[in-house]
């Protein structure tokens, strides 16, 4: 009889941590990197955010609108290097968030890596800060430079999957300075990231 309830106490422990790692798992989340889900939320966020009226005259480019593009200019950022890490030949959920020049530039730069047998592991941790450095309005087109601080874990491997650079265990800090952009002209509402800047 002792060993029946013995069983039946292990079962039960069981059970319970079973529900504590679902539930932990349903609140913290799991991240390894790009998960094949398209974030809309950046062209809801963005579409919204009527700029055009805050920089007619730069220096009305409120503090709430500021907010507001940067909540949206967040998920891009995440979106973007998260799809450039995916090791597929071509970019695909964030096309829509780059200009033709940007995604030509990022789509050669993955079939490089992948004629030379190399894939990427990047797992994306967050972002530390997003500064808006400037804003303008060139006639019709709206112009804005962000400076991103990024964490990721990150390493390249080669076709034996031996590390050729980065660490699987260290998180980086990567620095960014891109420009989104929009036509006010254009029936499209969304911003696209037109320039990565050094």
């Amino acid at each position: 009889m002792n060993y029946s309830f013995e069983y039946i106490d292990i079962i039960l422990l069981a059970m319970i941590a079973g529900f504590i790692f679902l539930r932990l798992r349903g609140i913290l989340g799991k991240r390894t990197g790009f998960e094949g889900k398209a974030p809309a939320q950046f062209q809801e966020v963005l579409k919204n955010v009527h700029l055009e009226k805050n920089i007619k005259n730069t220096d009305k480019f409120d503090d709430a609108a500021k907010k507001e593009f940067l909540n949206g200019a967040k998920i891009a950022y995440e979106t973007i290097i998260t799809d450039f890490s995916d090791n597929d030949n071509k970019l695909t959920t964030s096309k829509s968030l780059l200009s033709k020049k940007i995604f030509d530039q990022f789509n050669l730069a993955l079939e490089e890596r992948n004629k030379r047998g190399h894939f990427a592991e990047i797992t994306f941790i967050g972002v530390n800060s997003a500064k808006i450095k400037e804003h303008k309005k060139i006639n019709s087109i709206l112009q804005v430079t962000v400076d991103f601080v990024g964490e990721v874990i990150t390493c390249i491997r080669d076709k034996e999957k031996k590390i050729i650079s980065g660490s699987p265990d260290k998180i980086k800090k990567i620095y960014d300075t891109w420009v989104f952009s929009r036509d006010t002209k254009s029936n499209n509402p969304n911003w696209q990231l037109v320039d990565t800047l050094t």
